[in-house]
């Protein structure tokens, strides 16, 4: 059962934009960009990914609509960077037949120079192609970021960081270190995983994924701490 598309968006993490070449491999659309002081992302995405979703990716981020397994690209040959752009998706937003909302970095790596940076950004929103690629985070495992409403040992709000691949996180499951029964987290909302009263002590977890193949289980090498605390991060060994 698919879940609803608000709910899983931030799995989606990076996308590819290129220059307008017709290919039946792209999905098209309309892309446009979000105000912000630095240039780069919004800390309140519906991912749930917090200042991460800020900066990650040197702050090269979007908030999606309709997107699922498809993918971007511009379609302006003489302003369009012909390098293409890469961007990882933080947020849910939505405008007029405007699937891709922009961080100021992403729009304006589109350009072929600063001169085409300013003239898409008069023009606000701009026609693209879209294509859905692996994500890479070269030397770093995927991280359990232990959400700040959380509260040790009554409740446990999670969500991960670096999710590398292709593959889709459908569900997150947790047991006590030694224990093989296995309980579920809910989805609360993007990225972000939560449970009431946890088990105690050391904690396993394990992500059910898709990664084109049907699903599976992996489990990471990690174990959580029972001391663990709002705000920490734990890394969990793995990647996809």
């Amino acid at each position: 059962m698919e879940l609803n598309l608000k709910r899983q968006i931030g799995i989606f993490c990076v996308l590819l934009i290129l220059p307008a070449l017709c290919s039946a491999a792209f999905t098209k659309s309309r892309a446009t960009f979000y105000s912000t002081s630095d240039g780069l992302g919004t800390p309140t995405g519906r991912c749930g990914y917090g200042d991460y979703g800020r900066t990650v990716h040197g702050g090269s981020v979007a908030g999606v609509s309709n997107l699922w397994r498809d993918g971007v690209r511009c379609t302006n040959p003489s302003l369009c960077n012909s390098n293409g752009a890469y961007l990882v998706v933080t947020d849910y937003g939505a405008g007029d037949r405007t699937d891709f909302i922009m961080s100021p970095a992403a729009f304006s790596s589109l350009g072929v120079n600063s001169t085409a940076n300013d003239e898409l950004r008069k023009l606000g929103t701009v026609d693209i192609e879209y294509q859905r690629i692996s994500c890479s985070y070269p030397g770093q495992n995927i991280v359990i970021k232990i959400k700040e409403s959380s509260t040790n040992p009554g409740y446990l709000s999670i969500v991960l960081f670096n999710v590398g691949g292709t593959c889709d996180v459908i569900a997150i499951q947790l047991s006590q270190s030694g224990s093989n029964t296995w309980v579920s987290l809910q989805r609360v909302d993007g990225a972000v995983f939560q449970i009431s009263n946890p088990p105690s002590g050391t904690l396993r977890f394990r992500f059910q994924v898709n990664c084109g193949s049907g699903l599976e289980w992996r489990l990471p090498k990690n174990d959580i701490p029972a001391n663990w605390r709002a705000g920490a991060t734990y890394d969990t060994g793995i990647q996809f």
